[in-house]
């Protein structure tokens, strides 16, 4: 194993045999869908509507998702249309809002860098920390913040932003970010943006996730726990995660 991801290691975490079956044994179980379509071609809209203030955006967004739509033609995953036209009337308020809710949050900022590649070691282990950081911006009071859009419907509740899980992804990126560029960690926050496609209102929403030393500890344990129990091929069903498993009853999965 030459790398990881917080992908990969979350999907261990749901379960073991899961992750077996995705990255030992190579098995496609999810090829994608329209809701991932729309959800990578709004991340490019981000990605390249701060970099290209004179970027169009709603054409980039429209040519971005019929890109995607064609890679699913082409594995030939059922598309659903009434779904694909609500799609069209729903792009536009995100597209159009994200880039203003960054300054109504941030106040001044500067772009330090989007899409950036993590590829560090995971100290103590032959195994190096793999991820993309959607986007780092730097504020006036020289503090760093590290942010990851997630597309989703009408937004999260209380109890999913406080998910211990899904907040590691920031968590780690934080940790080998700062890594990476030998930036005290105190120096670095951590935020989600949310891209709401069915809002009726404020359809960009960022909020801050804590990062401090003890979740910082919590998260290279867990990361850690992942990496030992896949180098050692640790591969037990949690059957607690069938009812939404891509190879739950099928032939690798009975």
């Amino acid at each position: 194993m030459t790398h990881v991801s917080y992908s990969e290691i979350k999907i261990w975490h749901e379960c073991p045999f899961k992750h077996k079956l995705q990255y030992k044994d190579k098995l496609n179980g999810f090829l994608g869908n329209l809701h991932t379509a729309f959800g990578t071609a709004i991340h490019s809209v981000c990605e390249h509507g701060l970099l290209d203030e004179n970027l169009d955006r709603e054409a980039h967004f429209l040519e971005q998702f019929e890109k995607e739509i064609g890679s699913l033609n082409e594995k030939e995953v059922d598309i659903d249309e009434k779904l694909r036209s609500q799609m069209m009337g729903q792009y536009a308020p995100i597209v159009s809002s994200f880039k203003d809710e960054l300054e109504n949050y941030f106040g001044d900022f500067e772009v330090v860098e989007t899409e950036e590649a993590l590829y560090e070691d995971i100290e103590g282990h032959d195994t190096k920390f793999k991820g993309f950081i959607d986007l780092v911006v730097k504020t006036p009071d020289g503090r760093y913040h590290i942010l990851d859009w997630k597309t989703c419907s009408w937004g999260w509740n209380a109890r999913k932003k406080a998910d211990k899980i899904i907040n590691y992804q920031l968590t780690l990126y934080k940790f080998f970010w700062a890594k990476k560029h030998n930036i005290p960690l105190e120096m670095v926050e951590t935020h989600f943006g949310l891209l709401k496609r069915t809002a009726k209102k404020n359809n960009t929403e960022i909020f801050r996730v804590t990062s401090g030393p003890k979740k910082v500890k919590n998260a290279l344990t867990f990361l850690e726990k992942a990496v030992i129990n896949i180098t050692r091929n640790v591969s037990i069903k949690n059957r607690l995660s069938c009812k939404n498993c891509a190879f739950y009853k099928t032939e690798h999965c009975p």
